[in-house]
């Protein structure tokens, strides 16, 4: 017995010198190769998962930030949303399967080296396996890190690149909004706001987006939950997008934010004829804007039947009379080609003529704060020293003619809304305004009108001298017309185009390019009246004033709600292949490293 256990323990310690010598380097040697490849096989075939997939769903699914008060319904920018997702998804994947496969695989060699008797011959094999894999974690971590330093890389060349284009974005909007004078309303009533950013529609599926703009869901394009993408500054064509108002939730006029929009209130009391020279004011606009081969619609078409009725009823004798305190802009969009600035958006606010009567409700029309001109409509016929002149025939002659007096003195109406301006920044300041004297036709017949033709001199002699002194103080520039009919529409034409900033040149010679006359009615090839065909030509047959949208609506790129984004597969394949190019790398130097110290040679 003593004999057997000598020799068993001479057997033994041979198995543990050779096995330690010799078997045990060359077998960690390779485990640690083996358990290295397959760590570095197992994550890069987990990352695969996550990364390479073109679609929504997933190891690593893509889903759209939930619209809230401070959110829109779009995906986030990769960078700053999904990346560091896809990075916690890929080791959530990767490190519990490669740890369920070490404790496997060692729980195996375990019983196939370490179950029975030859156990104790076999321990220096058992170590260098348990060795070489525990060695391996060192490598495989080293993968591991190589992905995280690609996300790493990959995300900050994505953060770096989204500031310098939404800084450039936001540069260049701010500089062209700057140099355009950009002024961005509400023509609404009870609203009339002023506007930083208006919400956008998606053409798609309509859901409102309220921070469509350079910011952390993207620079140049935000991805609406359906997929569609939508531009985020003017310049790349937001402005092609249905706006509405982030305030009262309306409908705001096309192409807010290319074209400036001009506010141009009619301040005068009841029956000074405000309605009516604004009908007389579209026809010459349209006109002056045609001649200089430019182009002009109304936005809405309820703008358009309202102009059409109003037209009809001048043409019958007398327009209706306005009862809308607060109105709703009547919206011209223009454009004038070859111009700089040549892009309108023109808000007509006609109020009731009673809206002017009280200092109270000039407060109510906060859209007076908004622009830098204004039309101030002049009845003289309200003037107190214009009806003291006048002699019972021309009193007999104005009667027949259906003149209705105003009851308001326009010097009040105007010390009124001098009064609201003045609480303005600027103190109420206008770049440009215009003083219409209406009913000229008929004052030019009485003898106390006889020297209107000579504006603003008349004035000193009625009553309006203190008015035109306070204008010439407070307005950079003050233009005067008396109207009357038939209208001058040449000259009324420039004189809106002036106060609205567009460029018109000068007509060539009297006769030519003017604005087309009010039509008489027309009659269709059955002798029915038309009124709608002749609301809509001049008496050059061409087609006159309608709805018209000039900004070509966005054309939608869907893609489909199965994939992700473009953006989102674009970054995670970047991402897999410097995570590859660095892990290769990373384990290529190591095993030169590792090659080299087991030569004795240094580094």
């Amino acid at each position: 017995m003593p004999f057997v256990f000598v020799v068993g323990l001479v057997v033994w310690g041979g198995c543990m010198y050779f096995g330690f010598r010799y078997g045990f380097p060359v077998l960690c040697a390779a485990t640690l190769v083996a358990a290295t490849l397959a760590g570095a096989v197992h994550w890069f075939t987990r990352a695969a998962r996550v990364l390479l997939p073109a679609g929504a769903a997933g190891a690593s699914p893509t889903v759209p930030a939930a619209a809230g008060p401070g959110r829109d319904p779009v995906y986030r920018h990769y960078a700053f949303a999904q990346a560091p997702l896809d990075w916690w998804r890929t080791v959530r994947l990767a490190v519990p399967s490669a740890l369920a496969a070490a404790r496997s695989i060692l729980a195996r060699v375990t019983r196939w080296l370490m179950g029975n008797l030859q156990g104790l011959f076999l321990l220096p094999l058992w170590l260098a396996v348990v060795t070489g894999m525990a060695l391996a974690v060192v490598p495989v971590g080293l993968v591991a890190a190589a992905f995280t330093l690609a996300w790493a890389l990959v995300t900050a060349t994505g953060m770096l690149a989204w500031l310098a284009c939404a800084g450039l974005l936001r540069g260049v909007e701010e500089a062209v909004m700057l140099v355009r004078r950009i002024l961005q309303t509400c023509p609404h009533p009870q609203c009339y706001a002023r506007i930083a950013l208006p919400e956008y529609a998606c053409p798609t599926c309509d859901l409102r987006h309220r921070h469509l703009a350079p910011n952390l869901d993207g620079a140049f394009r935000h991805v609406c939950r359906c997929g569609t993408r939508l531009p985020t500054a003017i310049v790349l064509g937001r402005f092609r997008l249905r706006a509405y108002c982030p305030e009262c939730g309306r409908v705001l006029p096309h192409r807010i934010g290319r074209a400036r929009i001009e506010p141009l209130p009619f301040v005068g009391g009841p029956d000074a004829g405000k309605t009516t020279f604004m009908v007389l004011a579209i026809n010459a606009l349209h006109g002056v804007v045609r001649a200089a081969r430019g182009r002009a619609g109304f936005v809405v078409e309820g703008d358009e039947i309202a102009f059409a009725r109003l037209r009809r009823e001048l043409r019958h004798g007398r327009v209706a009379k306005t009862t809308t305190p607060a109105p709703s802009a009547t919206m011209i969009d223009v454009t004038m080609p070859g111009a700089r600035d040549g892009d309108r958006i023109i808000y007509l606010f006609d109020p009731a003529g009673e809206s002017y009567t009280g200092a109270s409700r000039v407060e109510e029309m906060s859209y007076l704060a908004h622009g830098e001109a204004m039309l101030i409509v002049v009845d003289p016929f309200a003037l107190p020293l214009v009806r003291r002149a006048l002699t019972p025939a021309e009193r007999d002659d104005l009667a027949a003619a259906g003149v209705v007096f105003s009851p308001e003195d326009p010097a009040d109406t105007f010390q009124r809304v001098r009064n609201e301006l003045a609480a303005r920044s600027d103190g109420g300041r206008q770049q440009r305004v215009a003083v219409v004297v209406t009913k000229a036709d008929l004052l030019l017949r009485t003898s106390v009108g006889s020297g209107a033709g000579e504006l603003p001199g008349w004035f000193d002699g009625v009553g309006l001298g203190n008015m035109a002194r306070d204008l010439a103080k407070t307005a950079a520039e003050v233009r005067y017309l008396a109207s009357g009919l038939p209208p001058d529409d040449p000259a009324i034409g420039r004189l809106l185009a002036w106060l609205t900033g567009l460029p018109v040149p000068e007509p060539a010679a009297p006769g030519t390019g003017a604005a087309p006359a009010l039509p008489e009615a027309g009659v269709d090839r059955d002798g029915r009246q038309d009124d709608r065909q002749d609301d809509r030509q001049g008496e050059d047959g061409e087609s006159g004033l309608t709805t018209t949208d000039l900004r070509g609506p966005w054309a939608p790129r869907r893609r489909p709600a199965t994939l992700a984004p473009v953006s989102y597969r674009l970054f995670r394949w970047a991402v897999f292949a410097a995570s590859t190019v660095i892990g290769v790398a990373a384990l290529a130097l190591l095993g030169v490293r590792a090659a080299l110290l087991l030569r004795g040679l240094p580094w």
